[in-house]
């Protein structure tokens, strides 16, 4: 007799992945629920990346295997074509060089449907060279002064341990791909931004996430950007939940440009400048929108930009010596 299934549809954005599909299929067909259809997008890979997924065809046993091929378009556009092709209730998220826990997907669909909650997901193990490190989510999730707040700030949802409802994708436009980084990040802000959206993350370790070349802090400036402009984003969002908005911008740059200096050392002056540099234009940007409205928070942030804007000018000064002859002069001094 068949087992029960979840109605979900597993979603894997795949590209030159032919040496890890394998393993993260794997992973899928382990499961103590079975997932109703898994969704492969090949994303114009040259390895054999599709033929490496249809072979394990026969191993999913219960869950209906689909194989997509489309040009290269990048790993956002890949998503919302699998999300486009999904046929079940409920969406879940694993990347073609990942893996899941076998209860993963039994534990997902329990707390999402006891709960009633849009998203829910959870903790992950990182496995590196030493061996695999759990890594603890739900402390993020219950920091002050609200999940949402603090998911703004610090990113703490894993996509591999995402599970959410297709019809709410679908409703806030998926993925967005013009942003080459940290699409992931920009979906769970866009579907959990109203107030009233119950969401939750629990404490249990149900997918590993394996180190590939490249993927640690690859492609920094990009991901700077993007963070950035998604940070700009959702300012409307904080301001809805009370309390001063700019703060929290102030404090999500300090963050993505600190983890960009710790990343890459050599660098570190490069990242504080350019931190710096954004705080101020970042800070007239929003003032320039809804925060310019005749608020308490609109003084406090000219005089922060200016203040900023000044601190730009010494540090320049104190790393780039040669130029403080010229500017003294120009100024008098």
């Amino acid at each position: 007799m068949p087992r029960e299934v979840a109605p979900v549809s597993v979603i894997i954005p795949a590209y030159n992945a032919a040496q890890t599909i394998e393993r993260a299929l794997i992973s899928v067909a382990a499961q103590s629920l079975p997932a109703a259809e898994v969704i492969v997008v090949d994303d114009g890979s040259r390895d054999g990346t599709a033929e490496t997924a249809e072979s394990m065809r026969s191993r999913l046993g219960e869950t209906r295997l689909r194989v997509v091929r489309q040009e290269n378009k990048g790993a956002g556009a890949a998503r919302n074509r699998a999300v486009q092709e999904a046929r079940e209730t409920y969406l879940t998220f694993l990347d073609a060089d990942d893996e899941w826990l076998p209860e993963k997907l039994a534990r997902s669909m329990q707390v999402i449907q006891e709960g009633d909650y849009l998203l829910v997901a959870h903790d992950y193990l990182d496995a590196t060279e030493s061996g695999d490190v759990h890594v603890d989510c739900s402390r993020r999730f219950g920091e002050p002064p609200d999940p949402y707040t603090t998911l703004y700030l610090k990113g703490y949802i894993p996509s591999i341990s995402v599970i959410t409802k297709r019809d709410a994708v679908l409703a806030v436009g998926g993925f967005d791909e013009r942003l080459r980084n940290a699409q992931d990040f920009d979906l769970w802000l866009k579907l959990l931004a109203d107030p009233s959206t119950k969401f939750t993350l629990f404490g249990e370790a149900l997918a590993r996430y394996h180190h590939t070349e490249g993927s640690i802090m690859s492609h920094t400036d990009r991901r700077i950007a993007c963070c950035r402009e998604i940070a700009l984003r959702y300012l409307p969002a904080l301001k809805a939940r009370g309390g001063f908005a700019l703060p929290k911008l102030w404090r999500r740059l300090a963050i993505v440009h600190g983890e960009a200096a710790r990343a890459q050392p050599e660098r570190k002056w490069s990242f504080i400048l350019k931190g710096a540099g954004a705080l101020a234009w970042d800070t007239l940007y929003a003032l320039s929108g809804d925060l310019g409205e005749k608020t308490p928070e609109r003084p406090c942030g000219i005089m922060v930009c200016a203040a900023w804007m000044i601190a730009v000018l010494v540090l320049y000064l104190s790393q780039f010596q040669q130029l403080a002859g010229p500017i003294k002069s120009a100024l008098g001094f």
